[in-house]
């Protein structure tokens, strides 16, 4: 019998796009799953348009909770799911109707199934994609490549129960949460199939800025992960990492300083020099 799905949508005052995200999953030509529809405290439509699919289709589940962001309405899905494998859907984005599909017609069951990606604005598709490559399915990439090399929307996974077994989105972190989870889910290198067709679709709107062109913001997001790591697999995954931001981002911010520090009036200046400050009092007992 072919696997169940559990599909998990969370929601904050983007009713506008409910509709169309929700459809795609509705059309998915694989029919063995549930769809739970995570309400985080919103203000807008998201609740009557949610309760409309519910009555459209049973498969369809609507939980109401408070305001706690998009981690803790993850984590809500992650505890009413039922399915083998689960599968992240941000409430503006959507997925290709063959994509559970495609997932599932190799001639064994894998742990952790990606497929590629487009990226659209308006509804209108950039041409191609930023390609996902096999050998950024490995835990030592996905810990030192993240932001810097790639990133993979989380709705391009579809991930088995056992590996995401443990495992809760840190409601602390606003922005890196779902590299944690990646981080999490390859610890162990699983045997990954790659779908090489774009069966994720992901949103970007024009007035948002990517968090990966600006190289001073993706380093101080990528420091509130540190202590996380450090809990979670000790000082050696934590002080591997942070060498290595300190010499990848040392470089990267010492060549775009001068760039950056013309746009924005100083900030990246006196933000670079508390950066440094930062990593003096990480290593001060170490050096």
């Amino acid at each position: 019998m072919a696997p169940k799905i559990s599909v998990i949508v969370p929601c904050y005052n983007q009713g506008i796009y409910l509709d169309e995200c929700l459809q795609s999953v509705m059309d998915q030509t694989f029919t063995n799953w549930e769809c739970l529809i995570v309400n985080d405290g919103s203000t807008d439509e998201t609740e009557k348009i949610a309760e409309k699919w519910t009555k459209k289709d049973s498969r369809f589940q609507y939980i109401h909770k408070e305001n706690g962001g998009i981690s803790s309405a993850r984590n809500t899905g992650l505890e009413k799911a039922s399915g083998e494998y689960i599968q992240f859907l941000d409430s503006d984005d959507t997925i290709h109707r063959e994509k559970f599909e495609k997932s599932f017609s190799a001639d064994k069951d894998y742990p952790l199934i990606i497929s590629q990606f487009t990226i659209y604005t308006n509804g209108i598709h950039y041409p191609g994609y930023n390609r996902i490559e096999k050998d950024f399915l490995t835990f030592e990439h996905i810990v030192f490549g993240w932001n810097l090399k790639f990133t993979i929307p989380i709705h391009c996974a579809l991930i088995s129960r056992k590996l995401l077994e443990g495992f809760f989105f840190d409601t602390a972190l606003s922005i890196n949460e779902d590299w944690l989870m990646w981080i999490y889910i390859t610890k162990n290198n699983p045997e990954v199939l790659l779908v090489d067709e774009p069966m994720a679709h992901y949103r970007k709107e024009d007035n948002k800025q990517s968090l990966s062109s600006d190289p001073y913001k993706v380093l101080r997001q990528r420091t509130k992960v540190l202590p996380i790591l450090k809990k979670l697999y000790g000082d050696d995954l934590h002080d591997r990492l942070a060498y290595h931001m300190i010499e990848v981002h040392t470089t990267q911010l010492s060549q775009l300083k001068h760039e950056f520090n013309k746009a924005t009036g100083g900030k990246v200046v006196s933000s670079y020099l508390a950066l440094k400050r930062y990593y003096y009092r990480l290593f001060q007992k170490k050096n």
